[in-house]
């Protein structure tokens, strides 16, 4: 497969100019879905100041976009990062914990938008009970 990704579209049915397609993301060798999984898009909306989601994990691989403001993310064995508007992120689901995706901002909304693949009968979302995260403690990246 070609890591080529760029692409021009004519279409000679319509006048105008063609769209522009620009790669925000790829994710090679990335896990894959669930077997007979669900895609689910989300918008999450975090108003100024908020956590986000307590410690969680997903069943399967999950990809978002930042549309508005910043977030802060965090999975398990990465150092905490600010992804910003127009940035994607992704994480592989299954066993890794994600600590965090709240606001960056204390005075001001951000946005994200993530598309999941669950486990059939399994939620999007599964929170991490502390006494795990106490337990796994070692594998989080060291906090500044």
């Amino acid at each position: 497969m070609s890591t080529d990704h760029n692409h021009h579209l004519d279409n000679p049915d319509k006048s105008g100019p063609p769209p522009k397609l620009d790669v925000v993301a790829t994710v090679p060798g990335a896990p894959p879905a669930p077997a007979g999984a669900e895609a689910m898009t989300i918008l999450v909306t975090l108003p100024p100041n908020s956590p986000g989601a307590p410690p969680h994990r997903h069943s399967g691989p999950a990809f978002g976009y930042v549309i508005k403001g910043a977030i802060d993310f965090e999975l398990e064995g990465d150092p905490v990062r600010v992804v910003r508007a127009g940035e994607a992120f992704w994480e592989p689901g299954g066993d890794v914990i994600h600590y965090q995706d709240g606001n960056h901002f204390a005075d001001e909304e951000s946005a994200f938008v993530v598309t999941m693949f669950c486990a059939p009968g399994q939620p999007m979302l599964t929170v991490v009970e502390p006494e795990e995260l106490e337990a796994r403690r070692d594998r989080r990246a060291p906090r500044a």
